[in-house]
């Protein structure tokens, strides 16, 4: 009896860590984590990585490669099945469905048809949670009970390889970007109501997601379009700056920018990164170049700035550290063991969201994973389902771990919370704790 009750003991003491590290644990609302910056604050670093993770749930729930938004005590997850859209709102700790809504819907189509589910990953915010589909239905629900509060497809239209830019709430607006190549635009919607209160019209869009950024005291919306690198007031959508970016090749803008107090990093095939000084001018604001770097171009993936350096895969899938400072390349390192296939390839068929498999650049080529700042270590999440541990630091590349997470691709960023870890594959999604 005395060994049931310490074991009943040890049991609840477990489920109550369990609960309590929930409780701190950082949310991962939208693309890229709370600020869109790929940090997970509250992530919980073991002294010693497993070779295997604990699997706590894993729910089917369809095609797509948006990554889940984490909020309290529920999972958001935005995928495509039997023919319709779904947004489903899941209990984080269980994987119960609490409630879902969908719409009938087509998947992509063209060269992007082998991967027919949404790209965009949903957002939440202010009690609402806003998704983006493949064909440009833009949907606005209640956070708590999935009641829909207002859906549009205005622009029936939609970029060769379908919307992949998450939206961006902030101030009551929900912030996206629409139409196609002939009626692209920057849209803000009043996010209660779904009534437009602005709308800027210059650009065909990209498929990066759009950030704010705070210069001399004004709030500025960046965000990539087919050939430029725009900002945009926030308040009214005025353009104050622009800058031509078309990449090379058969490429496209498919890298969300990076903000560092009033410095803007971009990166896009072909064309490496740059960084710029944003500053007020006399007539809108101004930037000053502090840097390029031609060596180290990205095709889908996202850096991360750490500590002044800035850590991502390139588009011949490299794991590369570059220098804020000067844009000067540390260290760089295959992202794939000797005799394994590189992380962009994807066997018989294509390698993604949006194109071919392959090697190198443009057209969906290479460059997928996405790396993540975990407090101490770096986390990265190859197509191939590897994550992979790895020490942050200018001296070379130092890997920890590298555990394998889904029997399928996974494209989805990992949402890290805690010493939880939620991996959306082809059609599942799996939370793995790190015990």
């Amino acid at each position: 009896m005395k060994s049931a009750n310490r074991t009943m003991a040890v049991v609840v003491g477990w489920t109550l860590a369990w609960a309590a590290s929930h409780a701190v644990a950082q949310d991962w609302p939208q693309w890229r984590g709370p600020n869109r910056d790929a940090k997970a604050a509250s992530f919980t670093v073991p002294q010693t990585w497993p070779k295997e993770l604990t699997q706590k749930w894993k729910v089917t729930v369809g095609e797509g490669v948006a990554t889940p938004a984490l909020a309290g005590d529920k999972l958001y997850v935005f995928s495509r099945q039997d023919g319709n859209e779904v947004i489903r709102c899941l209990d984080a700790a269980r994987g119960k469905e609490l409630w879902q809504d969908k719409y009938e819907s087509l998947g992509a189509s063209g060269p992007a048809q082998s991967f027919s589910g949404p790209r965009s990953s949903p957002t939440v915010a202010d009690g609402k949670v806003v998704t983006l589909g493949v064909r440009g239905m833009i949907s606005c629900l209640d956070a708590a009970t999935g009641k829909k509060l207002w859906r549009k497809d205005e622009f029936q239209a939609y970029p060769r390889f379908h919307p992949a830019s998450s939206p961006l709430v902030f101030n009551g607006l929900c912030l996206a970007q629409l139409g196609g190549q002939d009626n692209g635009a920057l849209v803000a919607y009043d996010l209660a109501t779904g009534d437009q209160k602005w709308k800027w019209q210059g650009d065909s869009p990209g498929y990066a997601s759009p950030v704010l950024m705070t210069v001399a005291g004004a709030k500025l919306i960046i965000a990539e379009t087919e050939r430029r690198v725009v900002a945009v007031n926030a308040t009214d959508g005025k353009l104050v700056w622009e800058t031509p970016y078309t990449v090379q090749g058969r490429g496209y803008n498919a890298s969300t920018p990076i903000v560092d107090g009033d410095t803007l990093i971009y990166c896009g095939s072909g064309r490496g990164a740059r960084a710029v000084k944003l500053e007020k001018a006399a007539e809108g604001f101004a930037a000053q170049e502090l840097w390029s770097n031609a060596e180290k171009s990205v095709q889908f993936n996202t850096p991360v700035l750490k500590d002044g350096l800035l850590y991502g895969v390139t588009a011949g899938n490299e794991f590369f550290c570059l220098s804020a400072k000067d844009g000067k390349t540390v260290w760089s390192a295959p992202v794939a063991k000797a005799g394994e296939a590189p992380a962009g390839a994807s066997p018989g068929g294509p390698g993604g969201p949006g194109g071919r498999g392959g090697r190198g650049g443009g057209m969906g080529g290479g460059g997928y994973g996405s790396v993540v700042d975990a407090g101490s270590v770096l986390l990265a999440l190859t197509p191939s389902s590897e994550l992979i541990v790895f020490q942050p630091g200018d001296k070379s590349y130092a890997e920890l771990a590298r555990i394998k997470v889904a029997d399928s691709q996974t494209h989805a960023y990992p949402v890290v919370s805690g010493h939880r870890i939620f991996i959306k594959d082809k059609e599942s999604v799996t939370l793995w704790a790190i015990q």
